[in-house]
């Protein structure tokens, strides 16, 4: 595990800063959910429309639950494919804003099989987990290449080195049909055989 400072990362998390953190697919653009203007930040900073949702990391399935709905087919793919390259679309509880989510009532939510955003995710709370580059273009592998993107504006950039892999796969759980809306790391006939 590469050495931060961790009091440092949650101290500009509360500030209201943007932060660049590993994930166990690539290099994810970090801010507070619960804090409008944070989250505003992200937009600018992606280049990316208010019209588009940001995804959503947390730690564990307790941290889950406070903010989407689970029911036993969540918990049931959690238990088998959690953490890991797994996205949730499940329904939004009314403590998420509206701005994270786009004005839908869906919000896509991660536990990132790394251990220093487990780590970071369990002692502040839920993240953005949008990845770190300008909307439209591929995010860099390299903490150095990222930072070339966004300088000063994001306050702290954790470099766990080289990162690069397929993107999660998404499964939407916000009907009685799952759907499968990406295919990525996991092969979608797995999830939805665990779901059924």
């Amino acid at each position: 595990m590469c050495a931060f400072n961790l009091a440092g990362v949650v101290s500009a998390l509360n500030s209201g800063e943007v932060i660049v953190y590993p994930t166990d697919t690539l290099y994810g653009l970090g801010a507070d959910i619960y804090n409008d203007e944070a989250v505003k930040k992200i937009f600018l900073l992606k280049k990316r429309g208010f019209d588009q949702p940001l995804s959503v990391a947390v730690a564990n399935l307790e941290d889950l639950e406070d903010i989407a709905f689970v029911d036993d087919r969540v918990r049931c793919i959690a238990e088998e494919f959690l953490p890991g390259s797994l996205t949730l679309v499940l329904k939004k509880k009314n403590v998420v804003s509206d701005l994270v989510t786009a004005g839908s009532d869906t919000i896509a939510v991660r536990i990132p099989n790394n251990p220093i955003a487990l780590r970071l995710l369990g002692i502040f709370g839920p993240l953005t987990c949008t990845s770190a580059n300008i909307h439209g273009e591929s995010t860099s592998a390299n903490v150095d290449d990222i930072r070339k993107d966004f300088e000063a504006d994001v306050m702290v950039y954790i470099d766990a080195g080289k990162l690069e892999s397929l993107p999660s796969t998404i499964v939407d759980l916000s009907e009685d049909e799952p759907k499968i809306i990406r295919e990525g790391v996991i092969p979608s006939e797995e999830v939805l055989k665990a779901i059924n």
